[in-house]
């Protein structure tokens, strides 16, 4: 029996202040307890939604292992005070980890076999760095030239994409600037105060004098990154850290980052039964491999598709979320697709705000989600590169 198709409605959408990783303001928080933390804030946007009708909480993380292992979304949805009916779920599409969480949650909604969702995702590069504390490579990847890139770092290629796409090293450290510039903007006019849950951090030091452990805890509010000391100077006096002969620097590249983020997916029964107030439509998405060594121009294709499931064009995107991996990708991604740089990351990206990898597909989310509300715009997307050649990208609609 073919089920019908139903809407899916955002109807809380919030993340945590990205920290910088490894030393941070959440070097000693772990992701798990920030990913709680935006869970129950997700649900004091809701107060009328009775968690047990919740079915299912799908959380993304890039490096699921150490203490973001043993299912962490089955965990935190329990230390979040969520019934032990809600069931969950970690999964893991690397960059895009967080954004397919949503598109999973809104599925299952779409298709009829839940009314209410939980999505997300959450990443301490503070805790486990990037690739894993014990990465290991299938030995076959290096029996195919075609299937090396799948070992290359992340850096390399970014320098792939600067070279094919020829993308100047000018270009990026400007692009980079501008990543900073907008996002102390938006910063300072609040910007960025609906979408945040609010953090409480422990910082503990030691009283020399009495030899007692002073305890005192303050509330962040705000990405760590964002510098507003950044200038094109300062920028091209980096050197390249991934080829002798780059362009690709720590100063153009996405900021190794903690953080989480939590959006709460409802059917339009259940907005009617729980009086909710929709945010925004999950409207479409979509996800396109590429070659390994060039990963970062998936949003080249998969933007075109998720278009087309959308039936839109993309003149009609008035604000787009394309995750800042590297200055070089993002530019190849914007100059190819044609995208208009003034709806790009409006208030800067991931090279000022941080890239908490399998985070930051459901923290860019809520960033569009509230985007749309505040100014009153109707469609936004969501887009990334992905590691080891994919591109993803969900689109939204306010309601």
């Amino acid at each position: 029996m073919t089920k019908q198709v139903q809407d899916a409605y955002i109807v809380a959408a919030t993340r945590s202040p990205i920290g910088k990783a490894p030393r941070g303001m959440f070097r000693h928080m772990r992701s798990d307890d920030l990913l709680v933390a935006t869970i129950q804030h997700a649900l004091k946007q809701v107060p009328s939604l009775d968690p047990k009708a919740i079915e299912d909480a799908i959380i993304g993380c890039a490096m699921p292992e150490g203490q973001q292992g043993l299912n962490m979304a089955r965990v935190a949805a329990l230390l979040a005070g969520l019934p032990h009916t809600v069931g969950g779920v970690t999964i893991n599409r690397f960059c895009a980890s967080g954004v397919t969480a949503v598109q999973m949650a809104a599925d299952r909604i779409r298709v009829g076999e839940a009314d209410v969702m939980i999505a997300g995702g959450a990443e301490s590069m503070s805790a486990v760095p990037m690739t894993g504390h014990t990465p290991s490579f299938n030995a076959h990847i290096f029996e195919r030239d075609e299937n090396i890139g799948i070992a290359y770092g992340m850096g390399l290629t970014a320098e792939r994409v600067a070279e094919q796409w020829k993308v100047s090293r000018d270009a990026q450290d400007q692009f980079a600037l501008a990543s900073h510039q907008k996002a102390i903007k938006a910063q300072a006019a609040g910007e960025f105060a609906a979408e945040m849950t609010p953090v409480q951090i422990e910082d503990r030091l030691p009283d020399l004098a009495s030899g007692d452990v002073i305890v005192k805890t303050r509330k962040v509010e705000l990405d760590e990154g964002p510098r507003a000391d950044t200038s094109l100077e300062a920028l091209g006096k980096l050197k390249p850290v991934f080829a002798t002969k780059g362009s690709v620097t720590a100063g153009n590249s996405s900021q190794t980052s903690d953080g989480a983020g939590c959006l709460i997916v409802a059917s339009e029964r259940a907005v009617k039964q729980f009086n909710l107030k929709p945010l925004a439509r999950f409207v479409s998405f979509a996800i396109k491999g590429v070659p390994p060594h060039i990963m970062g121009i998936g949003p080249i294709e998969a933007i075109p598709v998720a278009l087309a499931h959308a039936g839109l064009k993309l003149d009609q995107m008035d604000w787009i979320e394309l995750n800042e991996a590297f200055a070089a990708q993002s530019l190849a991604v914007i100059n190819s697709v044609g995208l208009n740089p003034a709806k790009v990351n409006p208030m800067g990206g991931a090279i000022a705000l941080g890239h908490p990898l399998g985070a930051t597909g459901a923290i860019r989310s809520a960033t569009v989600v509230h985007a749309l509300q505040r100014h009153k715009l109707k469609y936004g997307m969501v887009t990334m590169c992905v590691g080891t050649g994919q591109g993803a990208a969900g689109i939204f609609e306010r309601v």
